[in-house]
């Protein structure tokens, strides 16, 4: 270009730069910016008749002309997009598809764009923009200041002022966008939390004396508990905190890096391992005591208010930053620590109506940290957790956690969990403890049980703790009853594992059985009472089936025995033995008073039938159920089945199933279910009440294909089939007496009849036994027996039929039904009589309601009386 055309273009420029500039004084209005957006537009209508978003990636404009701009021209467009997108909101009726709404999308998008760029601005264009936030509306008379991208302007300044302090001009407006905006109804949000951290960090004066604090940054109960405990600190311990809760703030993901876990161990020794588990330890303390608190919010103007209630536990910033201690103490493995951290994954799984898990994320680190942590002890806590939790996904990642550290030691996921089972220093289910002369004896009584008894110096007993210990021994006393709780839900879980093992037909060498189960000092309490089977190595067919007597082993004929130390051990299993060998062990267990801490001599047993071998791949045996779905659910879970709740949706989803792996045989079982979609038959979350039950599978899990029946074993197949009758059992609605007055589902009424009053199921066969046993033994046996299906019983007014399995009751002469609400306060009937096993709650019931209606002349609630007297 030669000198005098670089002149007159120079010229031509400043000329349109002074005419652009008289037209937006004049008329408000910017041409030039005013045509980036309408040529941006073009670029995307060529693209998309119906665009709703701008793709800067591939615009010409803003790649070549936008892109290019100053500070100061990038500032002005920012500025002239909010004005102009608050003159487009001002108006009412704009097409939605018009050129107008169309100028506004590529407005909005420029903005968004913008804010994620690296612009400098000056003080005024700062101040500007944050006064536009608050008097400019982005969606109409409905906006909100927050509804802006203040977050990205936010995220601007901190990397605009990374390295210098704003003035006292500009830190006043961020003060205002910081008030404003932390006290929003999004405040709680982790987002907003963190950028109100940085904005302190940004705002905070430094000063010769003061320390700039890291503290929690949660508005909530926990921040108000630990804060003032770090503040409280002298240097340089409080320092060394500070930087643990920074990094702990940032410690995001699933799992924690090595870096942090280096890092973080690095300055835990120079802050000292006691003192951080100190604090620790109050902080987790804190959390499982800690209650979740609901408070209703309102919003909406005038007429249009709307009202919804939000259950929060403590805010997401801080459980974030919580789990990042949690992380940190992978690096320990006392007993303390572990126990702390495994009460807290129970708590964090445990759910909020309506929401779900309290803490998932925090409950995840600490089954991490259990993981982690050197020795078995924290898989022995992970095994127990497994039975606990009923989330399908935190099963899997326990079962995950569990098999890998199976794998590192070389032997199977069973046998890892036998050699992580905690014994407390138990022998024989005992431990003594020493206080000056006294002493103090903790015994475990039965599942879940156990006592301290307490001994003088002269050997007497002591009836309650005595006085000096409370006052001289508190904390160790306090220790004392934790063990105890802790070996109460350890006997319970222990109990739980075992029955589960019974679906796997699992054997042990006979020094594997001595050391996880008949000299463990908590397992053995629970092996005793247990009947197993001794098989000779060498020859599968000589078997023993043995039961520990004080120090000595006993067939069913009371025979003493010597099993074999090279046998193979096992579960004695009634579906593998003969009927008349059930029936000895049964006489036998009866007439020694040994009662069974599970289920397995009177254990139900299923064997195929001819219409199941006839349908080869499917049993309609437990079909055509009605279920109250969240009751299965939770059954599902206990037994270790996976299974999702159905919703009341259009999800497609029809014969969803219930499974549950059975790896030692490559076999899957599937329960498969239906929803029962009635009219408003789902709860306030959409999860339907009722589900209908269907067909029984076996699937091969090494080809994915359907297995025939009878090629499935006897003992999987037993045991499957007794889950799934347990789940119809347990959570039919024909067990409930109120629901068919209560409403119910009309359509479903007479299914209700038929369970209720029907034929009896293999556990309710049981149960009759039981009770035709223990009748002659009761004081109601003169006015009551066990006649077909039910327990009659001949009361002063009226004759009653209290049925086998449902436990529900008809009236003679007409056979009117009775409904009677089982009352947990009441005297349970059974708690001085010998049962052969525990865990019937449904026997309880049905002796229950005997006494009462025993004696009905002499029953005194209405609502029964009532029912007796109506004709």
């Amino acid at each position: 270009m030669k000198i005098f055309d670089k002149i007159k273009h120079a010229i031509n420029s400043a000329k349109d730069k002074v005419s652009s500039s008289l037209t937006e004084a004049l008329t408000g209005e910017n041409p030039e910016f005013k045509k980036i957006i309408s040529d941006t537009r073009d670029e995307c209508l060529k693209t998309n008749e119906h665009f709703y978003d701008v793709k800067f990636s591939s615009s010409d404009v803003y790649q070549n002309q936008v892109q290019n701009w100053t500070n100061e021209q990038k500032t002005d467009f920012l500025r002239y997009c909010i004005k102009e997108i608050d003159t487009h909101a001002q108006k009412d009726g704009v097409p939605y598809n018009s050129i107008s709404s169309k100028d506004n999308i590529v407005r909005v998008a420029y903005l968004t764009q913008l804010l994620r760029t690296k612009i400098h601005y000056s003080d005024s264009a700062l101040i500007g923009i944050v006064n536009d936030f608050f008097t400019k509306k982005l969606y109409g008379k409905w906006s909100a200041f927050n509804q802006w991208p203040i977050a990205l302007f936010i995220n601007q300044l901190l990397n605009q002022y990374k390295n210098e302090k704003p003035g006292e001009a500009v830190k006043a407006a961020i003060i205002k966008l910081k008030k404003a905006y932390t006290s929003s109804d999004q405040a709680t949000s982790k987002e907003v939390v963190k950028l109100k951290a940085k904005l302190d960090e940004l705002l905070f004066e430094e000063t010769s004396v003061a320390i700039k604090p890291t503290l929690f940054i949660g508005e909530d109960a926990f921040a108000a508990f630990a804060n003032p405990m770090l503040l409280a600190m002298e240097n340089p311990e409080k320092q060394l905190w500070f930087d643990l809760l920074a990094k702990a703030q940032k410690a995001t993901g699933a799992k924690p890096s090595k870096k942090y876990l280096d890092e973080s161990l690095a300055l835990i020794k120079t802050l000292g391992t006691d003192k951080f588990k100190k604090v620790i330890a109050s902080w987790v303390e804190f959390v499982i005591a800690h209650k979740e608190s609901s408070t209703e919010h309102t919003y909406g103007t005038g007429a249009q208010r709307y009202t919804y209630t939000l259950t929060e536990f403590l805010s997401g910033i801080n459980l974030d930053a919580i789990k990042g201690f949690i992380w940190i103490c992978a690096h320990f493995h006392d007993q303390n620590t572990l126990n702390l951290i495994a009460k807290l994954a129970e708590r964090c799984f445990k759910k909020i109506p309506g929401k779900g898990p309290t803490a998932a994320g925090l409950g995840n680190a600490c089954l991490y940290t259990l993981y982690k942590s050197k020795g078995l002890d924290g898989i022995g806590h992970l095994s127990r957790l497994k039975l606990r939790i009923k989330q399908s996904n935190t099963q899997t990642l326990i079962e995950k956690y569990i098999a890998e550290a199976a794998a590192v030691q070389g032997v199977s996921t069973h046998d890892i969990e036998d050699m992580a089972v905690e014994d407390f220093k138990l022998e024989h289910g005992k431990r003594s403890y020493s206080f000056e002369d006294y002493t103090c004896t903790l015994q475990i009584t039965g599942v879940g049980k156990s006592v301290l008894n307490w001994v003088k110096p002269d050997d007497s007993p002591q009836k309650s703790v005595p006085a000096f210990i409370k006052e001289k021994y508190a904390s160790r006393l306090k220790k004392i009853k934790d063990t105890q709780k802790q070996i109460d839900q350890n006997t319970s879980a222990q109990r739980d594992r075992i029955d589960r093992l019974f679906r796997t037909g699992r054997e042990w060498n006979y020094e594997n059985f001595e050391k996880y189960f008949l000299h463990h000092g908590l397992v053995s309490t629970i092996a005793e009472k247990i009947i197993w089977t001794f098989t000779n190595p060498e020859n599968n067919s000589q078997q023993q089936s043995l039961i520990k007597i004080n120090d000595g082993w006993i067939d069913n004929k009371g025979n003493q025995q010597e099993p074999k130390h090279t046998s193979r051990v096992s579960l004695w299993h009634p579906a593998l033995a003969s009927t008349q060998e059930t029936t000895d062990w049964r006489s036998f267990l009866t007439e020694k008073k040994i009662q069974q801490p599970l289920k397995q001599a009177y254990r139900e047993v299923y064997l195929l039938t001819d219409a199941e071998i006839n349908t080869r791949t499917y049993s309609n045996r437990m079909a055509s159920h009605i279920l109250k779905q969240h009751q299965f659910n939770m059954l599902a879970k206990t037994r270790g089945w996976k299974y999702s709740l159905l919703g009341a949706y259009d999800d497609g989803r029809y014969n969803q199933s219930a499974q549950v792996n059975l790896p030692e045989y490559n076999l899957r079982a599937e329960y498969w279910i239906n929803e029962v979609a009635a009219d408003d038959a789902f709860n306030d979350t959409g999860i339907w009440n009722y589900i209908s039950t269907d067909q029984v599978r076996f699937v091969d899990t090494t080809n994915d294909q359907l297995k025939n029946l009878i090629d499935i074993p006897a003992l999987p197949l037993s045991e499957v089939l007794r889950d799934v009758d347990l789940f119809v059992g347990v959570a039919s609605v024909g067990n409930d007496p109120t629901w068919q007055d209560s409403g119910g589902l009309p359509a479903y009424r007479d299914y209700w009849t038929a369970f209720s009053f029907g034929e009896l199921s293999e556990v309710a066969k049981n149960r009759k036994e039981i009770i035709t046993n223990l009748l002659p033994r009761l004081k109601i046996s003169k006015v009551a027996q066990v006649k077909d299906k039910f327990l009659i019983v001949q009361g002063t007014l009226r004759t009653y039929k209290i049925h086998l399995g449902s436990t529900n009751i008809l009236m003679e002469p007409n056979d009117q039904y009775l409904c009677i609400v089982p009352d947990r306060s009441q005297k349970n009937h059974t708690e001085n009589l010998f049962i052969p096993f525990e865990g019937d709650a449904g026997l309880s019931v049905i002796l229950s309601k005997a006494f009462l209606l025993a004696q009905d002349d002499k029953i005194t609630d209405s609502t029964i009386t009532s029912q007796i007297n109506r004709s």
